[in-house]
């Protein structure tokens, strides 16, 4: 028989609740001012796996009594000095980039979909057209370039309507951007 005492909590604990909300919030805010705009970007695989623990961190936080406030501020603030240290490595060290980060992959060249890719990074044909759909394309000849990035988002490039070529620096590091330079350059 259910008790019902999950349904109910005491005015002391909804306290609680709000001043460690509130106080984890400004301390969110404040640490995101102090690292600066990249914090939520997900640029970076490190950008998305800190975006996801200062999440799971909140939540803790807010919702139960361990971790107390202090120990999540410590936990924030490593979480934001490692993203910081993260982003400086990659800053300095293609080397680094390679480590910390997926590498972008070619999943479309041009109208042509480059299906070993798309099973490389488990994206079906429906994903792929979804993602077209939302970036207004409206036949396959409109398209230059799928590129599924390290983060998972995908960058639908269009095909320039004077015929003009991508920049080969657009498709930096970009994995196969060798087959649309062949196929299409």
């Amino acid at each position: 028989m259910l008790d019902g005492s999950w349904f109910s909590t005491s005015f002391a604990a909804s306290v609680t609740v709000v001043l460690t909300a509130v106080g984890i919030y400004l301390v969110l805010v404040l640490f995101t001012r102090l690292a600066g705009l990249r914090t939520f970007s997900k640029m970076s695989t490190v950008d998305f796996a800190v975006t996801v623990a200062i999440g799971s961190v909140l939540a803790s936080t807010t919702l139960t009594k361990d971790p107390p406030l202090a120990q999540s501020v410590v936990a924030l603030a490593a979480l934001f000095m490692m993203q910081y240290g993260a982003s400086l490595l990659r800053m300095n060290s293609d080397a680094m980039i390679d480590v910390l980060d997926n590498r972008p992959v070619l999943v479309m060249a041009g109208p042509e979909i480059l299906h070993e890719n798309l099973k490389n990074v488990r994206m079906t044909e429906n994903d792929l057209y979804a993602k077209l759909r939302q970036a207004n394309v409206t036949r396959r000849d409109q398209i230059r370039a799928v590129v599924m990035e390290t983060t998972g988002d995908v960058s639908v490039l269009h095909a320039d309507p004077d015929g003009q070529p991508l920049e080969d620096e657009l498709l930096y590091g970009v994995e196969n951007a060798d087959r649309l330079r062949r196929e299409t350059g």
